[in-house]
């Protein structure tokens, strides 16, 4: 059993750092390539660019670029637009970064499935939430909103590295969290569809 513990807690950091990529694109690639520029975490042999000095000024400076550029009117929802592929690639490759153990076809399909899957379904749940908050608040909330998603990303990273089965069980929670909130506003909208078409015919 012993045998297989490496490849689990491999998965368990990979699903956790996925899920900070839900958050925040950037801010994940950063710990990773600060963690590994340190040595204090291992890397996958295709990925020990990210421990390069060049990999860690990058993820830096797109970090900061990040967070602040989500406090800014209107730029914030732009981002929503984009931000569900990034994460999915980011997340798919911060997955196969800490993931070893299999050959490439099915690392990366297991990468794109567990790690991508993971990012694009939170990004998709948060970026809801700013839509929400756009029209209730005006976009006044939205750096709440913002604020939320940072200190999210923030800390799923640090237990993805530091507490990777701490960080696994938060991320399947938010994932059952969208999919049961997301469903309630669908069936919501959806209840209020024939309302309308009722009342066209009055």
């Amino acid at each position: 059993m012993s045998e297989f513990l490496p490849y689990v807690i491999s998965i368990f950091v990979g699903i956790g750092l996925a899920a900070a990529t839900g958050f925040r694109v950037f801010l994940p690639m950063f710990a990773v390539s600060l963690a590994s520029y340190f040595h204090w975490i291992p890397a996958n042999e295709s990925f020990q660019w990210l421990a390069s000095l060049p990999a860690l000024i990058t993820t830096g400076v797109a970090t900061v670029m990040e967070i602040l550029a989500y406090y800014i009117p209107y730029i914030d929802n732009i981002l929503d637009s984009i931000s569900i592929p990034l994460a999915t690639i980011a997340g798919s490759v911060l997955f196969a970064s800490q993931y070893m153990g299999l050959d490439g076809v099915s690392e990366w399909a297991l990468a794109l499935i567990a790690g991508g899957g993971t990012a694009a379904t939170i990004a998709s749940g948060f970026a809801g939430t700013r839509v929400a908050s756009t029209a209730t608040t005006g976009g006044i909330g939205n750096h709440v909103v913002a604020t939320t998603e940072t200190a999210g990303a923030s800390v799923m990273s640090i237990f993805a590295l530091a507490l990777p089965v701490l960080a696994f069980i938060f991320a399947i929670g938010l994932v059952v969290l969208v999919f049961v909130f997301g469903r309630k506003i669908w069936n919501k909208f959806r209840k209020k569809g024939p309302k309308i078409e009722d009342a066209d015919y009055v």
